[in-house]
């Protein structure tokens, strides 16, 4: 099946690319989470609309991407949370949390789309969040969850 990317997904390309995947693959996954649209002769159009967005906000060049890694890995990122007595969160930090305390300690702004979890962050403590820069470029980024 044919279908048209609205966000980036790892592995298989980016917002704006016409990919064909496996049909359960994109009726059970890609277009239920919104990743993915069918692709239609009249959806070309959509393309061109996604390309330049996305445009708007990628990093151009991997020396650009260097750059902003070297300042996100030299930050010092905390987060301040609501916790129980055993340290358990309520609920968990989010993408956006990541990207807004990012913001806050003085960094440059992230696109929360850009932030990977490996698993959902519910305890306190240190944890390592990967950002997506650039397709060939990853900062690694240390968090600190604190109660509040």
């Amino acid at each position: 099946m044919k279908i048209i990317l609205t966000n980036e997904v790892s592995g298989l390309g980016a917002a704006g690319d016409v990919v064909e995947v496996k049909d359960g693959y994109a009726r059970n996954y890609l277009v239920p989470r919104g990743f993915a649209i069918r692709w239609t002769k009249g959806g070309e159009k959509d393309v061109e609309q996604i390309r330049r967005a996305r445009k708007i906000h990628e990093i151009a060049t991997i020396e650009q991407a260097s750059e902003i890694k070297g300042r996100l890995e030299g930050l010092r990122v905390r987060l301040q949370v609501r916790a129980g007595d055993q340290g358990r969160l309520f609920g968990s930090v989010t993408p956006a949390d990541i990207a807004d305390a990012v913001k806050a300690s003085g960094g440059p702004e992230v696109d929360k789309r850009r932030v990977e979890l490996g698993s959902p962050i519910k305890s306190l403590g240190s944890h390592q969040v990967s950002i997506r820069l650039h397709a060939d470029v990853a900062a690694t980024l240390d968090v600190e969850v604190s109660a509040a």
